[in-house]
């Protein structure tokens, strides 16, 4: 099986798909690599549940304060206009539907967009559900980014999603190492893949994909 893109570049391509002078919310893991892609002059304000507005790209060497992260705790930059708030008030941001977007990690996400991300159901396994139900919902798109396999090559899109739900029919777009998705009231759709073809990831997924590339001419 190919690799597939690397992790910086599926940053990229999700930073690329965030409209200008959107409101986001990147959440904790490879999510936050989305903010060292998003170009000042695009006007995109990133949030995070600990209480910041105007963060920008991660921080490195002198740029490290620790009194300034995400909800990750990885430290990062903020913008011109950076302005901070209560926990509560960042909730009630998420909640209130001001988010354009927000982009989460998963476990599983179904066919029908439904999310898996803060428990795997296993008893020694420990619960992490912090603020993606309330951003799932809350958000008026919800893209989720994750390598498709697990590392014993089980696809983590799923026909329907066996791990504890965090929302239901909520996840719009699922950008992976191998293709990115569109969860659509017709089906799942293909629109980049990055080495296997469509029906290999049929197989691999299980699910009847709907092939939305596009295809050199032959001409």
């Amino acid at each position: 099986m190919t690799p597939g893109i690397g992790r910086d570049a599926l940053a990229a391509l999700v930073a690329d798909d965030i409209p200008d002078r959107a409101f986001v919310n990147l959440g904790i893991g490879l999510p936050t690599k989305v903010s060292n892609h998003l170009a000042p002059e695009r006007g995109v304000m990133l949030h995070t549940e600990n209480g910041m507005l105007g963060m920008g790209p991660e921080a490195h060497g002198d740029d490290v304060d620790p009194d300034l992260i995400n909800a990750g705790k990885v430290p990062v930059t903020e913008l011109p206009g950076a302005s901070y708030f209560h926990h509560a008030d960042s909730f009630a941001m998420m909640r209130g539907g001001h988010l354009d977007v927000c982009v989460l990690g998963a476990y599983q996400v179904s066919a029908s967009g439904d999310l898996a991300n803060w428990h795997t159901g296993k008893p020694e396994d420990i619960p992490a559900v912090g603020g993606a139900m309330d951003l799932a919902l809350g958000a008026k798109q919800t893209f989720v980014m994750m390598d498709l396999l697990t590392r014993s090559g089980v696809s983590k899109l799923v026909p329907e999603c066996s791990y504890p739900l965090t929302g239901v029919a909520c996840v719009t777009r699922v950008y992976t190492d191998l293709a990115v998705f569109l969860i659509t009231p017709e089906g799942v759709v293909v629109r980049d893949s990055f080495g296997p073809d469509v029906p290999q990831l049929s197989e691999l997924t299980g699910i009847p994909l709907i092939d939305g590339t596009t295809h050199p001419s032959s001409g």
